[in-house]
């Protein structure tokens, strides 16, 4: 709709006491005759300088030229997208700065390109406000302005207020609009509001915004105005006859997906680009030798859509073309690379998501190649989480595509869908966001505006969302904390009044999980901890991953993770890493702090952004009594691991009900799969090529970036690669190992040249083909030896160690609480230890022959002794001008300068190790080990050393388990009584219980029959057979060696790697039980595998948060944190944070067998609040009355924090508060006395709420007050017959 104004009009809209100088209107005249009303003119555009011009605000050319030139740079260079790259308008991180100025400024939100000298709002540039007591225009995102309208409920404070882009629709702008609407008609009617798009729907927007008058609804008026940008030729499949030469199968609205065919139509336009150039050029008669290439910018909607374009292009050979991907995960320097001017002759192509759509503009795009597709985000019909979606992108949204081309020169638009595919089906505008996303916040500003409730409020916006949908979302609201409960009242089901955390949340721009973290965080006194989450979770990753290296990038997050298997604290500490360097001022130059965050994988831009995040919500929570507790100077090392532990406490608080669980791993058939191999150390291929043991330096190549391997044992066609450990290592599965079942999960190929078995048989001269072909081999890679060996199962070669089931031994060194070195000190091995000492000293020792290196085998002197005798060890790691070295027939370590390190003599190489490694059998860390240690706390590891330190011990083999011995421990008290010294680590409360594993029970059994025979029969294998076989190994290496003229003649893939002990998870939610549960690659957790599968509890999984595949039939889990396995965490943990629980009672009434988690169930409807969110839990060990009492009495004291939080209390009292709340928690994990394992009983009506007899319960809430305005209520308690 186009109307006629006249100047007053015109003025009255546009200035501030000055006088309309120029205005033009397409297509229609201004009313002749006006005053200050200059001649008509012909139709032209009116710049955004000549609309500022007439507005009468102030310009100055020169200073307006610099600075959008310097706008322009940093817009560019703007990548931060969410991970399905939509435009985000961040909320304002510095609202408590925005002061309004004497004179009142105007607003612009979302503007993209700023062309005049006057202040403006920075955040989406650096988190400031800038703005002055001169300000007259003051920029900002939606947010801002949306929060500021919320807070003032008026707009009072401005005269004017422009909205850029309100096509995009997004739940803000939407909102938005509704809250100005409403002012409009109330309290702010002289206030002037313009709306802007270069693709509106005017009369949507117009009759939206009418007023009514005497007859009716006046509808708003419509300025259009136009630009003229270079001509953009369109073309559609059906124009492409002269490049596809191939039928491509038909396109269904139903079905977006992009075929393998029209990724060949993409390749072929590109290349047939260089065609359409030369014959411009001859038309333009172009004498240029080298004229310019014109970039592609290819629009595909995902990254793995963008890898396999990638694919296709770099699979071209000799074309001349320079690839970028372009997408908010890929590193900085990547994303930097589409700006620079390809080298001369070269094409570039970016292939990009809709972040190049309006976030990012490259200048020299001259083709655009769009398949019409995008990804949205929606919410999932039936789980309510949010769902990542393949749909067809709008018309709207393409058009903006096409405005990407056209730029600088003449633009071509390709899009490849048909035609009337285009005209029939391709949407007009894309799915408004309030009708397919969460409305949580939403719902929270419309509390605090206080103008209705949010389901008559709701109704009045521009695209109403569903009834259902706001009614739900309440209940959200209500089991997150933020909304009263009302649950045993008549109250209103579907409203609430808004608690404290509830008025916190709607006054932080973070996800409303995330808002909680940060209270929890303050209630157990880590809040720094908890901003620095909130703060990255909220803005784009920092870990970078660069383009096709996820490994690197998963290796980089293990690192940071550490021990803590959580991407929250992997956040925490390289944040922290980063602030550390820059005090210490190893960052001072910005190269320097580059270099730092390319070797760490850690995009610097996006740090720097979380840390002015992290300052600002510290500012925001202050307001609310929050302080960030200055850390004392030193903390011991079990503080600092009991911080953590309450970390991932907090961390379950905020995010549930998001908690998985594991399925079992069945020992028995994961041993029999991995043929015995060690799991911590081992993973297994398959499908290996005939005469697989002939390449195996291929496939340790394949394995370099993982980890060290040690030794690859080919079994037919499978191969187990073991990587090296360090023997002053915990037991832990190995990083490698994470990282090569990672290469599988990543569908990294595996690719072997290899040659036919036709030929190789060939060399074997009349040899049995079967019996070399099949040969079980092993391939030492340390010792560079290739020889056949026989794997049998349950074969105890290391028998001769142990010449009977109780050996005298001496502990040399502690590796930790339960596992050390030692050596045997009976009379027969002191004399073969004396016998080898005088042979290494009598021999003439010889300096190395080859560079020191990991694993190297060597003589060394033990430096701590005063003989300086030599002894036989093994190279862990070299440093500088010496190296860690371990002595293999002691157990012992010592740093040894790299000059006084000896090769070793061949007759001494091959004998034995006499060092032994034990591990006490039976025997797990205690729940307070756990909470204040990596594994075993300090004060355990103290206690152990005191315990068998400096004396002479026995030990009673229960099994030979990889090498290492499971020994019962004893020493001789004071006494003479034998102390077994397990029972005193539990005794103490160090350490409890625990199952053996299954391949240790089962060498258990054998060495039972091993030691009951008095006469022991040696095993002893044909010499002779396995003298040929080895010979043969050996013609057929020579033969088929990699540096042999014989080229392999072909390629063979290997499937993997796997280890049969990865679990998968699943979830304990109703709605994601019967569902797939899959992990983000990005997550530490991606790769799980049981280092304890004989462990008989549940190990809880908490998610950040939660998203749907586009079918619904898929949970996916983003940044998650596994919890310790502490026997009965997930359960209490379920039972602390859960809004209400119903215990469940076995038919005696004697004890608890589970409990059921939610919302809770409604008197009035006779139904459950949230029934999807209800998690059933069985317990695994034992729970009485008095934990529900305790568990009530940490929620009582959470309450009362709170509660003082909102009176303002002093910083010592919250203090008081807070160490209080922390004592209470570790006295609920940490028993005494660990509880006792129980067999799982499920409940045989699972789900169900109202199940108990109301004479058997006890309601320990005071009033109503304190049920309403508290953040938990009190469970109630269940009387049970004893």
């Amino acid at each position: 709709m186009l109307r006629q104004l006249t100047a007053e009009q015109i003025r009255e809209w546009f200035t501030i006491g000055k006088a309309v100088t120029a205005v033009e209107f397409l297509g229609e005249e201004a009313q002749a005759g006006a005053p200050c009303n200059p001649p008509w003119r012909p139709p032209g555009p009116l710049t955004a300088r000549e609309s500022l011009t007439a507005a009468g605000l102030p310009i100055t050319k020169s200073v307006g030229t610099e600075y959008v030139k310097k706008y322009r740079q940093v817009k560019e260079q703007k990548l931060d997208a969410v991970g399905n790259d939509h435009l985000v308008y961040k909320p304002d991180t510095s609202l408590s700065q925005c002061e309004s100025s004497d004179r009142t400024s105007i607003p612009i939100t979302n503007c993209k390109y700023m062309d005049t000298p006057i202040a403006k709002h920075k955040e989406e540039v650096s988190l400031e406000n800038i703005s002055t007591k001169e300000t007259r225009l003051l920029y900002m995102t939606t947010g801002v302005l949306l929060e500021k309208v919320v807070c003032a409920k008026s707009l009072a404070e401005f005269t004017h207020i422009f909205i850029d882009e309100v096509h995009e629709r997004t739940e803000e702008m939407d909102f938005l609009l509704l809250v100005i609407r409403k002012l409009l008609r109330t309290n702010s009617q002289s206030v002037k509001v313009i709306l802007m798009s270069a693709s509106i729907n005017c009369k949507e927007f117009a009759d939206y915004f009418a007023l009514p008058v005497y007859n009716g609804l006046n509808p708003a008026c419509v300025f259009k105005l136009e630009g003229k940008p270079y001509a953009i030729e369109e073309y559609y499949l059906d124009d492409l006859k002269h490049t596809v030469h191939f039928k491509l199968p038909p396109q269904r609205i139903e079905e977006p997906v992009i075929v393998r065919e029209l990724y060949e139509v993409a390749v072929a336009l590109i290349q047939s680009f260089d065609e359409l150039e030369m014959k411009c050029n001859r038309e333009e008669r172009n004498l240029s030798v080298t004229s310019e290439r014109g970039s592609v910018l290819v629009f595909l909607p995902g990254l793995n859509e963008i890898s396999y374009m990638h694919s296709c292009l770099s699979n071209m050979c000799n074309k001349r073309w320079q690839v970028y991907p372009l997408h908010s995960c890929v590193t900085l320097e990547e994303q930097s690379n589409v700006f620079l001017a390809p080298v001369p002759g070269y094409r570039k192509v970016i292939l990009s998501t809709n972040i190049a759509e309006s976030s990012v503009t490259v200048p020299d795009v001259k083709y655009v190649i769009d398949f019409c597709l995008t990804k949205t985000l929606v919410c999932d019909e039936e789980t309510n989480y949010q769902s990542l979606r393949l749909c067809w992108a709008s018309k709207t949204s393409c058009h903006q595509r096409r405005g990407r081309a056209g730029r600088v020169s003449k633009g071509y638009c390709y899009r490849l869908v048909h035609k009337d595919f285009w005209t029939d089906f391709i949407p007009e505008e894309s799915i408004p966001e309030m009708l397919r996303c969460p409305l949580g916040t939403t719902v929270l500003k419309i509390k605090k505006l206080d103008m209705g409730g949010p389901k008559a409020l709701l109704a009045t916006a521009l695209s109403p969302p569903d009834v259902g949908d706001i009614e739900r979302t309440i209940f959200q609201l209500k089991e997150l904390g933020a909304l009263t409960t009302g649950v045993q009242t008549e109250d209103d089901p579907h409203d609430g009044e808004l608690t404290f955390l509830g008025r916190v949340l709607a006054q932080l721009p973070v996800d409303l999980h995330l808002g909680k973290l940060i209270v929890l965080g303050h209630v157990f006194g880590c809040l720094e901890e908890c901003l620095i989450i909130a703060a990255a979770l909220s803005l784009q990753n920092f870990f970078a991953v660069p383009f096709k290296q996820h490994v690197d990038g998963y290796r980089n997050k293990l690192f940071f993770a550490g021990n803590s298997k959580s991407d929250c604290i992997a956040i925490v500490n390289a944040f922290k890493a980063w602030q550390a360097c820059r005090q210490k001022g190893e960052l001072r130059h910005p190269r320097e702090e580059l270099e730092w965050g390319r070797s760490n994988c850690i995009h610097i831009k996006k740090v720097r952004e979380v840390a002015q995040l992290f300052h600002n919500l510290e500012k925001r929570v202050r307001a609310f009594n929050m302080c960030v507790n200055a850390q004392p100077s030193a903390m011991d090392q079990e503080r600092v691991y009991k911080q953590r532990f309450i970390l991932q406490v907090v961390i379950a608080g905020a995010f549930y009900p998001n908690y998985f669980t594991f399925g079992k791993c069945d020992e028995e058939i994961a041993v029999r799969d991995l043929a015995g191999k060690d799991p911590k150390t081992t993973v297994m291929l398959k499908n290996i090529p005939p005469y697989g043991y002939l390449y195996h330096k291929q496939l340790q190549s394949l394995f370099r970036q993982c980890g060290q391997v040690k030794s690859i044992a080919y079994d037919g066609s499978k191969a187990f690669v073991e990587f090296s450990r360090n023997p002053m290592e915990g037991f832990k599965i190995l990083p490698a190992v994470y990282l090569s079942v990672k290469m599988s999960q990543l569908k990294i190929p595996l690719l072997l040249n290899v040659h036919f078995p036709d030929d190789i048989e060939k060399q074997l001269q009349g040899v049995t083909a079967a019996s070399v072909k099949s040969l079980r081999v092993n391939v030492d890679c340390q010792k560079q030896t290739v020889e056949p060996v026989e794997i049998s199962f349950g074969n105890l070669q290391q028998s001769k160690m142990i010449p009977n089931h109780v050996l005298s031994i001496k502990i040399t060194e502690i590796v930790e609480v339960g596992h050390f070195w030692g050596y045997r000190i009976d009379e027969k091995n002191r004399t073969v230890l004396q016998a080898l000492a005088a042979e290494i000293n009598y021999q003439n020792l010889m300096d190395l022959p080859v560079s020191p290196h990991p694993g190297l085998v060597c003589l060394a002197p033990f430096t701590h002794a005063e003989n300086r005798e030599y002894y036989r060890a093994r190279i862990l790691y070299v440093c500088g001008d010496f190296a860690e070295v371990f002595f293999v027939d002691y157990g012992n370590r010592s740093k040894v300068p790299l000059k006084k390190l000896k090769e070793i003599p061949s007759c001494l190489r091959e004998l034995p190790f006499q060092a032994l490694e034990f591990k006490m059998c039976k025997m797990r860390p205690s729940a307070k080990s756990l909470v204040c240690g990596e594994w075993w706390s300090y004060s355990a590891s103290q206690r152990f050393a005191s315990l068998v330190n400096g004396y002479t011990l026995l030990v009673k083999v229960y099994s030979l388990v990889h090498s290492v011995l499971h020994v019962d421990v004893f020493r001789y008290s004071r006494c003479k009584k034998l102390v077994n010294i397990r029972d005193v680590l539990i005794e103490e409360c160090y350490a409890e219980l625990a199952e053996e594993s299954y391949e240790s029970q089962q060498s258990h059994d054998l060495l039972k029959v091993l030691f009951l025979d008095q006469v022991k029969k040696e095993e002893k294998m044909p010499v002779s057979s396995r003298e040929e076989e080895k010979l043969l190994i050996e013609r057929l290496l020579n033969c088929f060696s990699d540096n042999k003229a014989d080229a392999p003649t072909h390629k063979v893939t290997v499937f993997g790697p796997f280890s049969p002990y990865e679990v998968k998870c699943y979830g304990m939610t109703r709605v994601s039980r019967f569902r797939s549960a899959f992990i983000q690659k990005e997550s530490v957790n991606s790769v799980v595998v049981h280092d304890s599968p004989e462990d008989p509890f549940q190990q809880l999984l908490v998610a950040a948060s939660l998203s749907a595949n586009a079918y619904g039939s898929t949970v996916i889990l983003k940044e998650t944190s596994l919890m310790p396995p502490i026997p009965g965490l997930l359960a209490l943990l379920s039972m602390l944070f859960a809004p209400a629980i119903e215990l469940r009672v076995d038919k005696s009434g004697r004890y608890f067998t589970g409990v059921l988690c939610g919302l809770g169930w409604s008197q009035t409807s006779g139904a459950p609040l949230l029934p999807e969110n209800d998690i059933e839990l069985t317990f695994d060990v034992r729970f009485g009355v008095e934990d529900i009492s305790e568990i009530n009495i940490l929620r009582t004291a959470i309450n009362k924090l709170l509660c003082e939080c909102e009176v303002c209390s002093g910083q010592e009292r919250m203090t008081q508060l807070q160490e209080n709340i922390r004592q209470k928690l570790l006295c609920l994990i940490c028993k005494s006395k660990p509880r006792d394992m129980i067999v799982p009983t499920w409940y045989e009506k699972p789900y169900a709420w109202n199940q108990v007899d109301s004479q058997h319960i006890i309601d320990q809430s005071e009033n109503r007050h304190e049920r309403q305005n508290g953040l938990y209520q009190l469970h109630k308690l269940v009387v049970l017959n004893v």
